[in-house]
């Protein structure tokens, strides 16, 4: 599974209003190669559901993730931070074993 802080909750729905998407738009979360550690990840909103999507809900925003995405993905937690440190989304990813400086790349 695939869960949302409250803070990624709240800044999801801020950013899905001010963008007018539809209510039926998900986060759509994946992976693909690239980035300093070898895999990178991504995020987008989105209203189409594929034949081989995962999909979740957490405290009722709907996650969606390919098959193969999952694999590298079970157990993260998106969060959100607007700290010192940076501001944007962040994936808190037990299945990571080494992550770049920035938080974008992984590897496992």
């Amino acid at each position: 599974m695939i869960t949302v802080t409250e803070r990624a909750k709240a800044k999801a729905v801020e950013l899905m209003s001010a963008e007018n998407k539809p209510t039926e738009a998900f986060i759509r979360v994946g992976v693909e190669g690239g980035g300093c550690s070898g895999l990178t990840y991504k995020l987008e909103f989105d209203t189409v559901i594929r034949p081989d999507d995962k999909i979740f809900e957490d405290k009722g925003i709907k996650i969606v993730c390919d098959k193969k995405s999952f694999l590298y993905l079970i157990g993260t937690e998106l969060d959100f931070s607007d700290g010192l440190n940076g501001k944007g989304f962040a994936f808190n990813n037990p299945n990571a074993s080494r992550t770049c400086g920035c938080g974008e790349s992984f590897s496992v």
